[in-house]
């Protein structure tokens, strides 16, 4: 199956949804994968995504260019760069902004990266939330079929990435020069291989930029039919999951908790309430549905993830 991204402005930069499709919802516990970009802001502009809440999934943000500060509900605050790993485990609840820090704003930058959520399994979707990051320098770099791989989560090819996971899962970023012929790790349930730039051929289909081709049949290759940045993403399914808004969970009844959890902690003035907001912020993104009763929107963009 060959997915194509849809393009959505954001106001100032655009991304490219991937996951989920009408077709396909999820490959392994991957249930959401955007393209960030490419795209230029000149000095003065920045990207700000109010804090949000999530439950029941984990968040990645990884870079292949520019630099994005969060903040979240927790108290940290950390800024992800090219090669490094934002891993946010949601579980019962957390809340989180996402902007440009100062100096990059004041200079002006360029971003482009994926932002991927992962269903929490079973038995995980209520876990205490909990942030890491790791640097570059952490992360399993290694050749493989002419290609540069680096591990991002879980196993492959005989690696393991340091991050801390909660099911069996995959996630890769491939350098592949033209005519690599890189293999793909057969361990995992099930696998998708998404083409950033250039263009491939996988299991022997053409699959161009912006296209993610979901594996079927079982393990495959990817041959590089020119220089090709390539994410390669995958793992055990989790189970049937619901998923509106930035929540993600089993049932529906979960979700609906969380919006009025969330409203309740917006009333309240996000004081003694279920959710809290950032140290230091004092906007928060309201429900889609409150909008669209007659909240005024902000001007600036919501979450690239929504």
């Amino acid at each position: 199956m060959i997915i194509d991204g849809r393009r959505k402005d954001l106001g100032g930069f655009q991304v490219a949804r991937v996951l989920p499709y009408a077709k396909r919802r999820m490959v392994g516990p991957f249930i959401f994968f955007d393209e960030m970009g490419p795209a230029r802001f000149d000095p003065g502009q920045g990207v700000d995504v109010r804090p949000h809440p999530h439950i029941g999934l984990a968040t990645i943000t990884y870079l292949f260019e520019g630099e994005m500060d969060h903040a979240d509900s927790l108290g940290v605050r950390q800024t992800i760069r090219p090669g490094e790993v934002n891993w946010m485990t949601a579980g019962r609840g957390i809340v989180h902004s996402e902007r440009t820090g100062p100096e990059a704003r004041a200079s002006g930058f360029s971003i482009h990266g994926i932002q991927t959520w992962i269903a929490l399994p079973d038995g995980s979707e209520e876990i205490e939330p909990e942030f890491h990051h790791h640097p570059s320098g952490d992360l399993p770099e290694f050749k493989r079929g002419g290609a540069t791989v680096r591990l991002i989560l879980g196993t492959g090819w005989g690696q393991a990435s340091p991050v801390k996971v909660h099911s069996p899962i995959v996630y890769a970023h491939a350098e592949a020069p033209a005519e690599a012929a890189l293999d793909l790790p057969d361990e995992h349930a099930e696998l998708a291989v998404y083409v950033v730039s250039g263009s491939a051929r996988v299991g022997g289909e053409p699959v161009a930029a912006g296209q993610m081709a979901v594996i079927e049949d079982g393990a495959a290759g990817v041959e590089a039919l020119e220089d090709s940045r390539l994410m390669i993403l995958g793992g055990a399914p989790v189970g049937p999951r619901k998923i509106e808004w930035n929540f993600v969970a089993s049932a529906q009844a979960r979700i609906e908790r969380a919006k009025s959890d969330w409203r309740a902690s917006a009333a309240a003035g996000f004081e003694d309430a279920v959710f809290a907001l950032p140290p230091g912020e004092s906007e928060h993104i309201p429900l889609p549905d409150d909008v669209a009763a007659g909240e005024p929107p902000k001007p600036t963009p919501d979450c690239p993830t929504t």
